[in-house]
């Protein structure tokens, strides 16, 4: 950690913050038309909790489509279970993530189910993608607790830090870190030479860095370039993601549920939502067993 009194080496301090809106059980902390345009290809950031009772209306939520972005769903209470065509299924909780690429175009919105769990919280991102990435073919994967890599109190979600390297195919310049502070406990966030985006959302608790943060909160941080230290309160821990990256370099051209780099790459997207859900409707509903809803390619 840099000790040094030095402005260059100030610890950041923070810029922006907001607790977004609330829409139910979602909570938008960021969206392209907001932080988003601040912090690409960081564009859109949702906090979801649910109980028991209100898990039910998962099952109502539209299937819809994306192009040109990545979401990343991370779970910091309870799971949710999934299933794939193929049969093989399982779970996502605590330090898990499903990674889908929509590149040139997906629906989705299905493909997970919440477990017998009293509650579930998480996040869900959207990253812009650069042109090789944002109309190629999609993929997505669930990736298990297991699956993931973790350094201290921290997993890592994509990208890479201290020698940990995510298994999430994202491209390179993002960092996203799912971090559990005991009450009290400190941790420093060293970032990497180029990321001069860095932001934070918390999920529970209460951190300090330069001033409170708490849960429910989402901040951004001066572009310092130093290192910041976080520490829970001292009454609770604190559960919170924190991302940082080289800026996106390109304009943000948005569609209803796509963001991509062109006008041009836009169309192309929308295109290949419009052929996609064509078929979809042709072929209805195929639910599993588990009641989740493959992704259609």
């Amino acid at each position: 950690m840099n000790s040094s009194n030095s402005p260059l080496n100030t610890p950041p301090k923070v810029h922006r913050r907001t607790k977004g809106s609330g829409h139910g059980m979602i909570r938008r902390l960021m969206s392209p038309s907001d932080l988003g345009e601040l912090l690409k290809p960081f564009v859109f950031l949702d906090l979801f909790s649910m109980n028991r009772s209100s898990a039910a209306a998962m099952a109502d939520m539209p299937v819809h489509p994306h192009s040109g972005i990545a979401t990343v769903t991370v779970i910091t209470e309870g799971h949710l279970v999934y299933q794939y065509p193929s049969g093989k299924s399982g779970q996502i909780g605590y330090g898990g993530s499903e990674w889908m690429l929509a590149g040139g175009g997906v629906w989705h919105g299905k493909e997970m189910a919440p477990g017998q769990v009293d509650a579930i919280q998480g996040f869900q991102l959207w990253l812009a993608m650069p042109p090789e990435f944002e109309n190629s073919a999609p993929n997505g994967h669930f990736y298990e607790a297991a699956d993931m890599a973790q350094t201290g109190p921290a997993h890592v979600i994509l990208g890479q830090y201290q020698g940990i390297q995510s298994p999430i195919p994202a491209p390179e310049g993002i960092n996203y870190l799912l971090v559990t502070l005991a009450a009290e406990e400190s941790w420093t966030y060293s970032p990497p030479k180029g990321h001069g985006l860095t932001w934070l959302a918390v999920a529970k608790g209460e951190l300090l860095s330069d001033e409170p943060i708490q849960a429910g909160e989402m901040v951004v941080f001066e572009p310092a370039g130093s290192d910041l230290t976080l520490t829970a309160s001292a009454t609770d821990g604190a559960v919170f993601v924190l991302g940082s990256a080289v800026a996106h370099p390109y304009p943000l051209h948005l569609g209803y549920y796509s963001v991509h780099t062109s006008q041009q790459a836009l169309a192309d997207g929308e295109r290949q939502i419009a052929e996609l859900g064509k078929k979809m409707r042709a072929q209805g509903n195929q639910p599993t067993q588990a009641g989740t809803t493959p992704v259609y390619l």
